[in-house]
């Protein structure tokens, strides 16, 4: 978004707002900015998460940096110790995947049915 479109919303002059956001990158508040992909044009359209239990703790690390399904990767407690997110063009690529995941432990996979809120952070 535009320092001036940010300036209009918030009823604040460019030049304060510009400030402002120089003063949050210094303090790494603001640590960069991203593009927003539409994944759905890109054939990845279909989120899912998949929760595997492993005790090969860096070859699913090493498994998911080499993936390209994935997109996000969490170490989580409970029955399972990691969460994936993955983005494929199907459920039969989800499948796949799933299957040479398969050699790390057992998995369970959510398929996401809507996104509704995504990327949110609340100031």
């Amino acid at each position: 978004m535009a320092v001036s479109q940010i300036s209009k919303q918030i009823s604040m002059s460019q030049p304060s707002v510009k400030e402002r956001i120089t003063k949050l990158e210094e303090k790494k508040v603001i640590a960069g900015y991203s593009a927003v992909f539409n994944l759905r044009e890109m054939d990845r359209g279909t989120t899912s998460f998949i929760l595997v239990k492993t005790e090969q703790c860096q070859e699913i690390i090493d498994f998911c940096r080499e993936a390209r399904e994935v997109t996000d990767l969490y170490r989580i407690s409970g029955d399972f110790n990691y969460l994936l997110k993955v983005q494929t063009s199907s459920v039969e690529e989800l499948a796949e995947f799933q299957d040479s995941l398969a050699r790390l432990g057992p998995s369970k996979s959510l398929i996401s049915l809507k996104n509704i809120l995504e990327n949110r952070i609340v100031l």
